[in-house]
């Protein structure tokens, strides 16, 4: 699929917008406490803003992430803001205030889509010399929040609320029109180090596949040991939130859990001295493992893409093993 004067969509273009699209849904129904306007809100501003994007700057899935990360971040502060300084503004000018960046940003990129299209294509990894121009667009947003912050406007009733939300919006939405151009390299920066990411990511897949098949092997064991005690006991070996209590294997797994993971959520807890050795022991168990384990999947990080580059070279013609 081919579109006139553009580069060919790339390979699994229709993932990441099903992707950004089911995360904006997730993140819509978890800011619905803003009314019932909000979350419809959130995933319009989704589905315009990557829509029209990606459409122009095709780049995979790691450039939809980097955008549903932006759009979730900027869903999360907003819901923030909102609750602080603007508890009792009017639904509609909520889902308004939050849509008026979003449309900001995607009118520019619009407008200056040939520039900013060259702009995306002669990104590569590492240009981090535009990194100023991102930060003085963020400390620019800040400092409008920061305003929002110290002015009385929670004390304002409802109707006044709502007009200072929508300049405030406004302002970011200026913001975001006049930065476009910073936006779009920050965006194709993220995805470039994504990318990057995954591809070192694959050579830890051993490593910590290993290191939890033992970090599940030791909750398991510990959790069975815990049953076992307990039901020999004559009396019980831990407290609930009413008193003593007989423990299930559930409730000897999520004990165990807990404890390897030095959690203490402190619902189930060991009033027996021989339980109290048994989890210390979990927990020095447990921290052995992390420290090991971190070493090992570092080691294997550094080692792993030495041993593929010595396997590339010995493939190559004319290679001759040592010694011959």
């Amino acid at each position: 699929m081919t579109r006139p004067g553009r580069r060919p969509l790339p390979p699994g273009w229709m993932r990441a917008m099903g992707f950004t699209l089911a995360l904006s849904v997730v993140v819509a129904w978890g800011v619905g406490d803003q009314g019932h306007m909000f979350p419809f809100a959130v995933i319009g501003a989704a589905a315009l803003a990557l829509g029209v994007v990606y459409w122009l700057f095709p780049r995979g899935l790691h450039f939809a992430f980097g955008m549903t990360a932006g759009l979730a971040i900027y869903a999360s502060l907003f819901v923030v803001l909102g609750h602080a300084q603007f508890p009792d503004a009017l639904p509609w000018s909520r889902a308004l205030g939050f849509l008026l960046p979003v449309l900001a940003f995607v009118a520019m990129v619009l407008r200056h889509h040939r520039e900013l299209d060259a702009v995306a294509a002669q990104q590569t990894a590492h240009e981090l010399d535009h990194l100023p121009h991102a930060s003085r667009w963020l400390l620019s947003s800040s400092l409008v929040a920061l305003a929002c912050f110290v002015l009385p406007i929670n004390r304002l009733p409802p109707d006044l609320q709502a007009v200072a939300l929508l300049a405030a919006m406004a302002g970011v939405a200026g913001i975001a029109a006049f930065a476009v151009r910073d936006v779009i390299r920050l965006m194709v920066d993220v995805s470039l180090i994504v990318h990057e990411i995954g591809a070192r990511a694959r050579f830890l897949v051993v490593p910590a596949v290993a290191f939890l098949l033992m970090y599940a092997l030791l909750v398991v064991g510990f959790a069975s040991a815990y049953r076992i005690a307990d039901e020999l006991s004559a009396r019980p070996l831990f407290n609930g939130p009413a008193g003593p209590i007989r423990i299930s294997y559930a409730d000897s797994l999520h004990f165990s859990v807990a404890t390897l993971s030095t959690v203490g959520y402190g619902d189930i807890q060991p009033h027996d001295d021989g339980i109290r050795v048994l989890a210390s022991l979990e927990v020095v168990a447990g921290q052995l493992l992390l420290l090991f384990g971190v070493a090992e999947i570092l080691r294997a990080r550094r080692t792993r893409p030495e041993r593929g580059a010595r396997l590339d070279r010995e493939d190559e013609p004319g290679h001759s093993p040592p010694g011959e």
